[in-house]
Order: C-alpha cells, then structure tokens, then sequence
C-alpha cells in the first residue's frame, strides 16, 4: 500500500534547543557545539561511552537518534532488517575532512589521526546509530544543497512501499563549525496511538523542520 504513512515522532536539535514532538528537553546558551552536545549527553543521562569518541557530525545524529527513540522500543516491534536510517545534510563531513587535512599537510610533523580519519565519510553516523540500536536495515545518506522535504519524502516513501521496511528513520543532520542543525523523525506504516504527530508528507515534514526553538 502506498501510504498514507505517518510521522510518529520527531526530535529537533537546533539554536541551543533539544525538542521532541512538542516537549523541549533542554536549552543551552553554549555557542560551541562540542560543548552543548556534551551538556545534552550528560543532562539527559544517555549512557554511552563512546560518544566522547565522536566527531560533532556523528554526536548531533546520535543524540537525536537517542532522544527520538528512548522509551520506543523499536526492536521488539521491529526486525532490525525492518527498520531503515535515511539522513540528508550539505556539507557531508567537511569539518572532520578539514581537520584530518591538517594533520597531514604539514610532512615535517605528519602524523594523521586514525581517531578522526575514522570520521571523514558522512555516512559513519549511520553506522554508529545501526550499531548502537542494531538495525539493519536500508541505511543511506545523501549530500544536498539544502533540507528538501519532497526530495526526502519520495525516496523514504519508496523505500516504504517496495522494500520490505516498515519502519524509516530519516532526517537531516547539518554540522559545519559553529553552525549545526538536525531534525529526525520516526516514520512508520502504521499510526501510533493516539494518533502521531502527522502524516507523512512534504508539508508536515517541512512544517516541523521550521520549528527551531
């Protein structure tokens, strides 16, 4: 069946802010987005030791993945083969690729990192999501200009109708410098009760992406 699919759940991480649905978990004035990761992590007893270990790419997916999925239980609704990760961002993983570049620009003192080499593919997020949730299922990340709702809903809602998914993770999760911006949402084949927050759909996935405080 070719939807109607609905958007269950979503987390919004932005401008100092951590939301899911409607509730704002907490607020921040940190402008180092190393350092307001860290304050989410501990102000939300998320219990996961190598999350130190992450660039800021990987710590802004894993938080939201976290927070957007405490409490659900996917697995035991889910085959981990069932449950898909779809994220988007544009500049993919720029800032760990820049900081890799100058441990080797330098041949006097070369000496590449493997703690951040590890960090210079965009889709690494997903894996350290998949491994910490043990889904299994489609994981793919895409590079674009900028958050695009239709873009994501055609190929998350193809990807519900002719694969065996049944369940998608799917959202954009933007980190360069100073600047970070992620939205995911938790897009299932069947409502929640009572009723979700939305169908899934360009318009709605838009609308909560708008939502930045």
């Amino acid at each position: 069946m070719n939807g109607p699919y609905y958007i269950n759940d979503y987390c919004r991480i932005c401008n100092g802010t951590v939301k899911v649905n409607d509730k704002v978990l907490y607020r921040s004035h940190t402008p180092d987005p190393a350092a307001f990761y860290t304050e989410v992590y501990k102000e939300t007893a998320i219990n996961y030791p190598k999350f130190y270990k992450m660039d800021n790419l990987c710590k802004l997916g894993f938080l939201a993945s976290e927070l957007l999925l405490r409490d659900k239980q996917l697995n035991s609704r889910y085959a981990g083969d069932d449950i898909g990760l779809v994220l988007y961002n544009a500049s993919s993983s720029l800032e760990t690729d820049k900081n890799h570049q100058l441990s080797i620009q330098d041949r006097s003192s070369y000496f590449p990192s493997p703690s951040v080499f590890v960090y210079t593919l965009a889709n690494i997020v997903i894996g350290e999501i998949c491994i910490r949730n043990k889904f299994y299922g489609e994981g793919t990340f895409f590079v674009d200009e900028a958050f695009d709702a239709e873009r994501m809903y055609r190929y998350v809602n193809l990807l519900l109708y002719e694969s065996h998914v049944q369940c998608c993770i799917a959202g954009w999760i933007e980190q360069h410098g100073p600047n970070y911006d992620g939205i995911l949402y938790l897009i299932e084949k069947t409502n929640a009760d009572p009723g979700g927050i939305a169908i899934f759909e360009p318009q709605n996935l838009t609308q909560l992406y708008l939502q930045r405080n």
